[in-house]
């Protein structure tokens, strides 16, 4: 049913989790769902607190020469660096030494650097490639969709009034307002749904 080994789809999450860490945050949310992973996936750390993380080196080693492999976890890992609406230096930064260390510096990797560092300074349009590519990744993995269908939400956070003694103090728009990838973040969770629940035959309610 897969197209990829036991042994690159570890290192495939494990690169996801490291992305999801590169922040230096370890919030309760993160500390659940790691230990989830680890229970339901069977992944493996000597180190607890170390949290399955992995070098550029070791997932290059892991891919082998596979460019499709490459460019799909590429695609998830920037996924996963946009899940809050917020892409760090610490995760671009690892990102694209994964990217290095696997051989793929592509321009639109480049695009997306640009616009997330300086969005008013950068065409309104640079994006559409982007997205264009976000899109064609495909889900053929069932451990990868179910890690994509918790990590990503299911729908987009209400935006609400922030109110102290009965005085506005701020307002927090939507997370797909702020977030120039959530068309792509929804899209590829529909894709990781309907891989589990088509393909693989699992109940996906508990993902809804």
């Amino acid at each position: 049913m897969t197209t990829y080994t036991p042994t690159q789809m570890t290192a495939w999450l494990r690169g996801l989790l490291s992305i999801a860490l590169a922040d230096g945050k370890f919030t309760p949310d993160e500390q659940s769902l790691l230990r989830e992973l680890q229970e339901t996936e069977h992944l493996e750390s000597a180190d607890p607190h170390l949290l399955c993380t992995i070098s550029p080196q070791e997932l290059a080693t892991a891919f082998g020469q596979d460019d499709n492999l490459a460019q799909n976890f590429l695609r998830t890992a920037v996924m996963m660096a946009m899940v809050d609406g917020e892409y760090s230096e610490t995760e671009d930064q690892l990102i694209h030494q994964y990217a290095s260390a696997l051989g793929q510096e592509m321009k639109e990797m480049v695009e997306l650097r640009a616009h997330l560092h300086n969005p008013l300074g950068v065409e309104h349009d640079v994006l559409t490639p982007v997205k264009n590519w976000l899109d064609r990744l495909e889900v053929k993995d069932r451990r990868l969709a179910r890690f994509l269908c918790r990590v990503i939400p299911a729908q987009c956070p209400f935006e609400r009034d922030v109110v102290l003694f009965g005085k506005k103090i701020m307002h927090i728009p939507a997370l797909c307002k702020l977030n120039p990838l959530y068309d792509q973040l929804i899209g590829l969770r529909f894709r990781s749904l309907s891989y589990l629940a088509e393909e693989c035959g699992e109940d996906v309610s508990q993902y809804c």
